[in-house]
């Protein structure tokens, strides 16, 4: 029985689940903080070492904070960290990853139109990139460039784009984007775990040995919080690029990610200003609008391969697998005479200009490509095709699983 594609999809959904929450709680608290931090008013009375106050109201309670700079003259009781949402995003998408684009390397990860790599190339370069990228940043944070922040979000900007292009070189579409914004939350995370947690920990260790903190570790904590506010947005928008084509399926794929991260920077901009002043710049959302407006017309100069190029090209041994096996031919017309007419380079059905999520069923390849989605989504499922759009009858499904069940047999 070929259910074991049941399970594996049950554990990547639990996962992404997992990433979600996580990702939304760390998300928050990040929005919060930076609000919270930009709106302290100074007030009479304050204790000493208070830099200032601010009054909430939620939950039918009143909320008084203060902040102090430094830290208090001792440590208190009850002291509350804010790492875990951080470090359980990172993890699990870390595992999502491994999941989806290093276990369904051939499906998702390698695109043979752009480079000739095995799955372990593949995946070396996958991981090896996101350290890389968390060294080189690190190590200009930490040099005379820390000094300069404005001119290190520059350089760092200057990376992010050519990751952005490098990535689109190798991988699929989908997996570039997914890769990008994995770049970057690893350096988000390292951050949190590298900096900005040990600083605070030397902090509270000489509270509690009794000494004066040294304002230096909070400036450092500080410079890092700031840039993962500035790259929480884009790294939302790549994360959810997978399920919009637009996004990911055309060689400009690159660009649009690039300008994602202008668009990060402008509209932190307008509520960072707005939490401070009590009024963001407008001009703000005039350049966002305009950044939109040119991502999206950018969108539709497509580069992808057509339907001759697809034709012409020669099978990887990972679709060989599928389009050998028995009932191919069967299962080929049923995809094709079902699904085709939405999942294709030119779509024909009204209303369509793009194959759903960039998958196109219309050569052998490409049927042979998307196997266990298409077992998934159409032979142990009926979440495709649309039951509005056609009716797939039960023999039609069962000839699907079959093929794919017997590809995995042999």
């Amino acid at each position: 029985m070929y259910d074991l594609a049941i399970i594996w999809d049950w554990i990547a959904f639990a996962v992404r689940w997992l990433h979600v929450i996580t990702a939304m709680a760390w998300i928050g608290a990040s929005f919060f903080f930076i609000a919270l931090d930009l709106g302290l008013r100074k007030a009479a009375n304050m204790p000493a070492g208070v830099h200032g106050e601010e009054w909430q109201v939620h939950g039918g309670g009143f909320y008084h904070i203060q902040k102090y700079l430094v830290a208090p003259e001792n440590m208190p009781e009850h002291l509350i960290w804010h790492k875990w949402q951080s470090y359980i995003t990172w993890v699990s998408g870390a595992a999502l990853l491994m999941i989806v684009y290093w276990v369904g390397g051939e499906l998702f990860l390698l695109d043979p139109t752009k480079a000739d790599l095995s799955l372990f190339q593949g995946v070396l370069i996958s991981g090896g990139s996101l350290t890389i990228g968390w060294l080189a940043y690190d190590f200009m944070c930490k040099s005379k460039l820390g000094e300069h922040s404005t001119l290190l979000m520059v350089l760092l900007f200057v990376i992010l784009v050519v990751m952005a292009w490098g990535y689109n070189q190798i991988f699929t579409g989908r997996a570039a984007l997914l890769h990008l914004g994995a770049f970057t939350a690893t350096i988000m995370t390292g951050n949190v775990f590298f900096q900005i947690m040990p600083n605070q920990r030397i902090v509270v260790n000489d509270l509690k040995a009794g000494r004066t903190p040294d304002a230096k570790y909070g400036k450092i904590a500080k410079l890092r919080s700031t840039h993962n506010n500035y790259l929480t947005l884009p790294v939302v928008f790549l994360m959810l690029s997978n399920h919009y084509p637009l996004s990911f399926g055309t060689e400009y794929a690159w660009i649009i990610a690039s300008l994602i991260f202008l668009t990060g920077v402008t509209i932190r901009h307008y509520f960072n200003t707005m939490h401070a002043t009590g009024s963001g710049p407008h001009w703000t959302w005039a350049v966002t609008i305009l950044l939109m407006i040119f991502i999206a017309w950018l969108s539709t100069m497509s580069g992808t391969e057509t339907l001759e190029e697809a034709e012409a090209r020669d099978l990887t041994p990972y679709e060989q697998q599928y389009a050998s096996a028995a009932g191919f031919e069967d299962a080929y017309d049923t995809v094709t005479g079902n699904c085709s007419m939405c999942h294709a380079r030119e779509p024909v059905w009204e209303g369509i200009r793009w194959a759903p999520k960039g998958v196109v069923l219309e050569t052998q390849s490409d049927v042979a490509r998307y196997a266990e989605q298409i077992y998934l989504h159409a032979g142990v499922s009926n979440a495709m095709p649309p039951p509005n759009a056609v009716q797939m009858d039960d023999d039609a499904r069962a000839t699907i699983v079959a093929w794919v069940r017997a590809a995995k047999s042999e």
